[in-house]
Formats: structure tokens, sequence, C-alpha cells
């Protein structure tokens, strides 16, 4: 008898759906207001999940879902780093 893990759902910050945490990449931010790409998901901190899509990152960046979710300012080679890690994940998985 083979048990099934339970696969972790983590909500989408900008799309709203539910889907597995390992098919996002989270940001953080941490006690200390410092906000950053979180690829192992293990930062402690305060969290926020999106999808790996450039166009779920872009929707991010000029809605400013991320800034209100984390209540923290986001710099912009946060979301730099989110579009490079969707790219290289992409080119790895051609």
């Amino acid at each position: 008898m083979t048990t099934k893990r339970k696969v972790p759902l983590r909500r989408c910050v900008v799309t709203g759906e539910m889907l597995p945490k390992k098919s996002m990449l989270r940001v953080v931010r941490s006690k200390e207001g410092e906000v950053s790409v979180d690829p192992t998901g293990k930062k402690s901190g305060r969290g926020a999940y999106v999808s790996k899509s450039e166009e779920v990152v872009e929707i991010a960046r000029k809605k400013n879902i991320l800034e209100r979710h984390l209540e923290a300012q986001i710099p912009e080679e946060v979301y730099d780093e989110l579009i490079r890690l969707i790219r290289r994940e992409s080119i790895l998985n051609e």
C-alpha cells in the first residue's frame, strides 16, 4: 500500500489560483522589512506566492500587488529576479 503524500497548495496573489507550491515562486519580507525572492520557500517572514509566468509577474509589477500583500516597497530587482528564475526554468525544461 502506497501512501499518497498531500501536495501543498498555495494561492497565487495575482491570479487567485490554488496551485502546487512547487509550481510557484515565493517573495518574502523579513522582519527587518527587506523583500527578496525565496527560491527554497523556507525563509522566515511574510511570504506571497506568484505563479511561474512572466505575464503574472508583470501584472504584479504594474498593479503593485506584492507591495500590498507584503506591506513593503518592492525593489525592481525582485521582479527582475522572478523573471530570470522563470526564464531559467523554462530553458531547463525544454
